[in-house]
Protein backbone atom coordinates (compact mmCIF):
# COMPACT_ATOMS: atom_id res chain seq x y z
CA UNK A 1 0.00 0.00 0.00
CA UNK A 2 1.01 3.66 -0.47
CA UNK A 3 1.82 5.85 2.03
CA UNK A 4 -0.03 9.20 1.52
CA UNK A 5 1.80 10.86 4.68
CA UNK A 6 4.46 12.08 2.84
CA UNK A 7 2.39 13.56 -0.16
CA UNK A 8 0.39 15.56 2.92
CA UNK A 9 2.84 17.02 5.22
CA UNK A 10 3.27 19.79 3.52
CA UNK A 11 0.52 22.42 3.42
CA UNK A 12 -0.69 25.84 3.86
CA UNK A 13 -4.38 24.83 5.81
CA UNK A 14 -5.10 27.73 8.19
CA UNK A 15 -4.34 27.08 11.67
CA UNK A 16 -6.97 25.64 14.40
CA UNK A 17 -7.59 25.37 17.49
CA UNK A 18 -9.97 23.29 19.54
CA UNK A 19 -12.69 24.01 21.84
CA UNK A 20 -14.00 22.43 24.71
CA UNK A 21 -14.74 18.34 23.80
CA UNK A 22 -18.33 17.34 23.30
CA UNK A 23 -17.06 14.32 21.70
CA UNK A 24 -15.39 11.24 22.17
CA UNK A 25 -14.80 8.87 19.59
CA UNK A 26 -13.30 5.91 19.91
CA UNK A 27 -12.11 3.02 17.63
CA UNK A 28 -12.84 0.02 19.15
CA UNK A 29 -10.60 -2.20 16.70
CA UNK A 30 -9.72 -2.59 13.11
CA UNK A 31 -11.58 -6.28 12.33
CA UNK A 32 -14.65 -5.77 10.24
CA UNK A 33 -16.13 -8.17 7.91
CA UNK A 34 -15.97 -6.28 4.85
CA UNK A 35 -12.96 -4.77 3.05
CA UNK A 36 -14.45 -1.56 1.07
CA UNK A 37 -12.47 0.75 -1.65
CA UNK A 38 -13.31 3.73 -0.01
CA UNK A 39 -11.89 2.82 3.72
CA UNK A 40 -9.81 4.98 5.31
CA UNK A 41 -9.41 3.08 8.00
CA UNK A 42 -7.82 -0.14 5.81
CA UNK A 43 -10.32 -2.38 7.98
CA UNK A 44 -10.96 -6.07 7.12
CA UNK A 45 -11.44 -9.47 8.41
CA UNK A 46 -7.66 -9.81 8.28
CA UNK A 47 -7.01 -7.57 11.08
CA UNK A 48 -6.81 -8.26 14.36
CA UNK A 49 -6.15 -5.18 16.99
CA UNK A 50 -9.11 -4.54 19.55
CA UNK A 51 -8.92 -2.27 22.23
CA UNK A 52 -8.75 -3.99 25.26
CA UNK A 53 -11.44 -3.90 28.35
CA UNK A 54 -8.40 -2.14 30.55
CA UNK A 55 -8.65 0.68 27.93
CA UNK A 56 -12.34 0.62 28.05
CA UNK A 57 -12.40 1.38 31.51
CA UNK A 58 -10.48 4.17 31.21
CA UNK A 59 -12.83 5.40 28.60
CA UNK A 60 -15.61 5.54 30.91
CA UNK A 61 -13.52 7.13 33.43
CA UNK A 62 -12.70 10.05 30.92
CA UNK A 63 -16.61 10.30 30.22
CA UNK A 64 -17.23 11.03 33.14
CA UNK A 65 -14.60 12.99 34.78
CA UNK A 66 -14.38 15.20 31.36
CA UNK A 67 -18.57 15.45 31.18
CA UNK A 68 -18.26 14.20 28.04
CA UNK A 69 -21.89 14.08 26.84
CA UNK A 70 -21.39 11.87 22.93
CA UNK A 71 -19.54 8.92 22.65
CA UNK A 72 -19.36 7.83 18.76
CA UNK A 73 -17.59 4.14 18.59
CA UNK A 74 -16.45 3.38 15.20
CA UNK A 75 -13.65 0.28 13.98
CA UNK A 76 -13.63 -1.89 12.11
CA UNK A 77 -16.78 -3.21 12.71
CA UNK A 78 -17.22 -2.05 16.39
CA UNK A 79 -19.65 -4.19 16.72
CA UNK A 80 -17.05 -7.17 16.97
CA UNK A 81 -14.51 -6.27 19.46
CA UNK A 82 -15.72 -8.42 22.47
CA UNK A 83 -15.96 -5.45 25.27
CA UNK A 84 -19.04 -3.78 22.81
CA UNK A 85 -21.73 -4.35 24.27
CA UNK A 86 -20.70 -3.75 28.14
CA UNK A 87 -19.50 -0.23 27.10
CA UNK A 88 -22.16 0.38 25.40
CA UNK A 89 -24.36 -0.07 28.94
CA UNK A 90 -22.06 1.64 31.10
CA UNK A 91 -22.02 4.75 29.08
CA UNK A 92 -25.75 4.60 28.78
CA UNK A 93 -25.94 4.10 32.59
CA UNK A 94 -24.11 7.55 32.92
CA UNK A 95 -26.44 9.52 30.81
CA UNK A 96 -23.98 9.16 27.46
CA UNK A 97 -25.38 9.46 24.14
CA UNK A 98 -23.96 6.66 22.24
CA UNK A 99 -23.62 6.35 18.49
CA UNK A 100 -22.77 3.12 16.57
CA UNK A 101 -21.35 3.60 13.62
CA UNK A 102 -22.44 0.05 11.73
CA UNK A 103 -22.00 -1.24 8.80
CA UNK A 104 -25.50 -2.69 8.75
CA UNK A 105 -24.26 -6.24 6.81
CA UNK A 106 -22.61 -7.30 10.95
CA UNK A 107 -26.03 -7.71 11.29
CA UNK A 108 -25.96 -11.02 9.62
CA UNK A 109 -22.95 -11.79 11.37
CA UNK A 110 -22.50 -14.86 13.41
CA UNK A 111 -23.28 -14.40 16.91
CA UNK A 112 -25.06 -11.26 15.76
CA UNK A 113 -28.02 -12.12 15.97
CA UNK A 114 -29.89 -10.41 18.29
CA UNK A 115 -27.40 -6.89 17.64
CA UNK A 116 -30.33 -4.66 16.42
CA UNK A 117 -32.69 -5.98 19.08
CA UNK A 118 -29.80 -4.80 21.66
CA UNK A 119 -29.33 -1.31 19.84
CA UNK A 120 -32.82 -0.72 20.29
CA UNK A 121 -33.12 -1.58 23.52
CA UNK A 122 -30.21 0.78 24.38
CA UNK A 123 -31.51 3.93 22.51
CA UNK A 124 -28.05 3.58 20.44
CA UNK A 125 -27.98 6.00 17.71
CA UNK A 126 -27.52 4.17 14.67
CA UNK A 127 -24.98 5.72 12.02
CA UNK A 128 -25.18 3.34 8.80
CA UNK A 129 -22.82 2.85 5.75
CA UNK A 130 -24.92 3.10 2.53
CA UNK A 131 -22.62 4.61 0.26
CA UNK A 132 -25.45 4.91 -2.83
CA UNK A 133 -28.97 3.78 -3.31
CA UNK A 134 -28.16 1.80 -6.65
CA UNK A 135 -27.14 -1.77 -5.95
CA UNK A 136 -24.69 -1.66 -8.24
CA UNK A 137 -22.47 0.95 -7.14
CA UNK A 138 -22.95 -0.69 -3.00
CA UNK A 139 -21.76 -3.81 -4.14
CA UNK A 140 -18.71 -2.53 -6.64
CA UNK A 141 -17.68 -0.53 -3.31
CA UNK A 142 -18.23 -2.75 -0.69
CA UNK A 143 -18.51 -6.29 -2.15
CA UNK A 144 -21.13 -8.75 -3.82
CA UNK A 145 -24.08 -8.96 -2.24
CA UNK A 146 -23.84 -6.10 0.24
CA UNK A 147 -26.71 -3.81 -0.92
CA UNK A 148 -29.23 -6.41 -0.45
CA UNK A 149 -27.99 -7.44 3.39
CA UNK A 150 -27.63 -3.41 3.85
CA UNK A 151 -31.49 -3.15 2.97
CA UNK A 152 -32.41 -6.20 5.12
CA UNK A 153 -30.72 -4.83 7.81
CA UNK A 154 -32.28 -1.46 7.35
CA UNK A 155 -36.28 -2.85 6.93
CA UNK A 156 -35.34 -5.10 10.18
CA UNK A 157 -33.69 -1.57 12.55
CA UNK A 158 -36.91 -0.34 10.61
CA UNK A 159 -39.30 -2.78 12.21
CA UNK A 160 -37.53 -1.87 15.85
CA UNK A 161 -39.16 1.73 15.49
CA UNK A 162 -35.49 3.02 14.32
CA UNK A 163 -35.53 6.08 11.71
CA UNK A 164 -39.71 6.51 13.07
CA UNK A 165 -39.19 6.61 16.73
CA UNK A 166 -37.54 9.95 17.83
CA UNK A 167 -35.17 7.75 20.52
CA UNK A 168 -33.99 5.86 17.90
CA UNK A 169 -32.28 7.64 15.18
CA UNK A 170 -31.18 6.21 12.11
CA UNK A 171 -28.50 8.12 9.83
CA UNK A 172 -27.07 6.85 6.53
CA UNK A 173 -23.77 7.52 5.37
CA UNK A 174 -23.28 8.96 1.43
CA UNK A 175 -19.53 8.60 -0.39
CA UNK A 176 -18.80 9.03 -3.72
CA UNK A 177 -17.89 6.43 -5.72
CA UNK A 178 -14.40 7.73 -6.99
CA UNK A 179 -11.98 10.81 -6.77
CA UNK A 180 -14.89 13.71 -6.54
CA UNK A 181 -16.32 15.62 -4.07
CA UNK A 182 -20.09 14.82 -2.33
CA UNK A 183 -23.16 16.64 -4.19
CA UNK A 184 -25.59 18.48 -2.25
CA UNK A 185 -26.48 16.69 0.92
CA UNK A 186 -29.95 17.78 1.14
CA UNK A 187 -30.65 16.79 -2.68
CA UNK A 188 -29.29 13.85 -2.18
CA UNK A 189 -30.77 12.80 1.00
CA UNK A 190 -34.28 13.43 -1.21
CA UNK A 191 -32.92 10.92 -3.63
CA UNK A 192 -32.46 8.26 -1.18
CA UNK A 193 -35.70 9.13 0.34
CA UNK A 194 -37.49 8.53 -2.51
CA UNK A 195 -35.75 5.60 -3.74
CA UNK A 196 -35.44 3.57 -0.75
CA UNK A 197 -39.03 4.40 0.40
CA UNK A 198 -40.62 3.85 -2.54
CA UNK A 199 -38.59 0.68 -3.52
CA UNK A 200 -38.30 -1.16 -0.16
CA UNK A 201 -40.54 0.78 2.20
CA UNK A 202 -37.52 1.91 4.08
CA UNK A 203 -37.02 5.44 6.73
CA UNK A 204 -34.27 7.02 8.22
CA UNK A 205 -33.55 10.18 9.84
CA UNK A 206 -31.10 12.07 8.20
CA UNK A 207 -28.28 11.64 5.14
CA UNK A 208 -24.55 12.47 5.86
CA UNK A 209 -22.71 12.83 2.73
CA UNK A 210 -18.95 12.46 3.39
CA UNK A 211 -15.93 13.32 1.20
CA UNK A 212 -13.42 10.45 0.62
CA UNK A 213 -10.15 11.04 2.92
CA UNK A 214 -6.72 10.93 0.59
CA UNK A 215 -5.47 8.55 2.89
CA UNK A 216 -5.10 5.15 3.43
CA UNK A 217 -6.66 2.24 1.29
CA UNK A 218 -8.60 4.95 -0.88
CA UNK A 219 -5.27 7.53 -1.13
CA UNK A 220 -3.25 4.46 -2.07
CA UNK A 221 -5.93 3.59 -5.05
CA UNK A 222 -5.50 7.26 -5.93
CA UNK A 223 -1.62 7.06 -6.08
CA UNK A 224 -1.82 3.77 -7.78
CA UNK A 225 -4.45 5.20 -10.63
CA UNK A 226 -1.93 8.26 -10.91
CA UNK A 227 -5.12 10.58 -9.69
CA UNK A 228 -3.89 11.67 -5.90
CA UNK A 229 -2.47 15.41 -7.15
CA UNK A 230 -5.77 15.87 -9.48
CA UNK A 231 -8.00 15.14 -6.50
CA UNK A 232 -5.40 16.85 -4.00
CA UNK A 233 -6.33 20.22 -6.66
CA UNK A 234 -9.98 19.37 -6.93
CA UNK A 235 -10.12 19.53 -2.65
CA UNK A 236 -8.21 22.78 -2.40
CA UNK A 237 -10.16 24.46 -5.16
CA UNK A 238 -13.14 23.90 -3.39
CA UNK A 239 -11.74 25.26 0.05
CA UNK A 240 -14.07 27.25 1.81
CA UNK A 241 -12.60 29.56 5.16
CA UNK A 242 -16.16 29.70 6.59
CA UNK A 243 -16.01 25.35 6.97
CA UNK A 244 -13.11 25.43 9.46
CA UNK A 245 -15.40 27.28 11.93
CA UNK A 246 -17.40 23.57 12.05
CA UNK A 247 -15.28 21.04 11.60
CA UNK A 248 -14.79 18.07 13.79
CA UNK A 249 -11.75 18.35 15.05
CA UNK A 250 -12.76 21.63 17.19
CA UNK A 251 -14.97 19.69 19.48
CA UNK A 252 -14.15 16.25 19.08
CA UNK A 253 -10.70 13.89 20.52
CA UNK A 254 -10.51 10.44 18.37
CA UNK A 255 -8.95 7.24 20.34
CA UNK A 256 -7.36 4.64 18.69
CA UNK A 257 -7.61 0.67 20.14
CA UNK A 258 -4.47 1.49 22.18
CA UNK A 259 -6.14 4.13 24.22
CA UNK A 260 -3.45 7.13 21.76
CA UNK A 261 -4.93 10.51 21.27
CA UNK A 262 -5.55 12.31 17.94
CA UNK A 263 -7.47 15.26 16.54
CA UNK A 264 -9.54 13.04 14.29
CA UNK A 265 -9.67 9.62 13.13
CA UNK A 266 -8.20 10.66 9.73
CA UNK A 267 -5.15 11.88 11.55
CA UNK A 268 -5.04 8.98 13.20
CA UNK A 269 -4.77 6.91 10.39
CA UNK A 270 -1.81 8.89 9.56
CA UNK A 271 -0.71 8.28 12.77
CA UNK A 272 -0.50 12.38 13.56
CA UNK A 273 -1.05 12.16 17.38
CA UNK A 274 -2.52 14.52 19.89
CA UNK A 275 0.07 16.68 21.89
CA UNK A 276 -0.32 18.71 24.87
CA UNK A 277 0.81 21.49 23.43
CA UNK A 278 0.38 20.71 19.56
CA UNK A 279 4.47 20.26 19.55
CA UNK A 280 7.07 18.34 20.93
CA UNK A 281 7.38 14.73 21.15
CA UNK A 282 5.28 13.16 23.73
CA UNK A 283 2.17 10.89 22.90
CA UNK A 284 -1.08 11.53 24.89
CA UNK A 285 -3.33 8.88 26.57
CA UNK A 286 -6.48 8.54 27.44
CA UNK A 287 -4.89 8.28 31.06
CA UNK A 288 -3.04 11.60 30.89
CA UNK A 289 -5.80 13.42 29.62
CA UNK A 290 -7.25 12.85 33.08
CA UNK A 291 -4.54 15.42 33.89
CA UNK A 292 -4.93 17.98 30.94
CA UNK A 293 -7.06 20.35 29.94
CA UNK A 294 -7.16 20.38 25.92
CA UNK A 295 -9.00 23.24 25.37
CA UNK A 296 -7.46 25.59 22.99
CA UNK A 297 -5.01 22.92 21.79
CA UNK A 298 -3.66 24.06 18.67
CA UNK A 299 -4.48 20.90 16.16
CA UNK A 300 -1.94 18.98 14.13
CA UNK A 301 -3.27 19.68 10.03
CA UNK A 302 -1.95 18.57 7.14
CA UNK A 303 -3.13 18.57 3.38
CA UNK A 304 -5.43 16.03 4.10
CA UNK A 305 -7.76 18.82 5.99
CA UNK A 306 -8.90 19.91 2.28
CA UNK A 307 -11.43 17.32 2.52
CA UNK A 308 -13.21 18.59 5.59
CA UNK A 309 -13.70 22.08 4.16
CA UNK A 310 -13.82 21.62 0.41
CA UNK A 311 -17.22 22.58 -0.93
CA UNK A 312 -20.48 21.99 1.29
CA UNK A 313 -17.69 20.63 3.56
CA UNK A 314 -17.66 17.16 5.47
CA UNK A 315 -17.21 15.80 8.49
CA UNK A 316 -18.46 12.59 11.06
CA UNK A 317 -21.95 14.58 10.64
CA UNK A 318 -21.65 15.19 7.45
CA UNK A 319 -22.53 18.81 5.51
CA UNK A 320 -21.24 21.89 7.24
CA UNK A 321 -22.51 24.34 5.18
Amino acid sequence: MHATLPLLRITDFPPLRRRRVETLQVNLGYTCNQTCTHCHVNAGPSRTEQMSRETIDTVLDVLVAKDIRTLDLTGGAPELNPHFRSLVREARQRGVRVMDRCNLTILFEPGQENLATFLADHEVEIVASLPCYLEDNVDKQRGKGVFDKSVRALQALNALGYGGDPRLPLSLVYNPQGPSLPPSQAALEADYRKFLGERFGIRFTRLYALANMPISRFGSTLISKGQFRDYMATLRAAHRPENTQDVMCRTMVSVDWQGYLYDCDFNQMLNLPLREDGRGHGRLRLTDWLELDLADNPILVADHCYGCTAGQGSSCGGALG
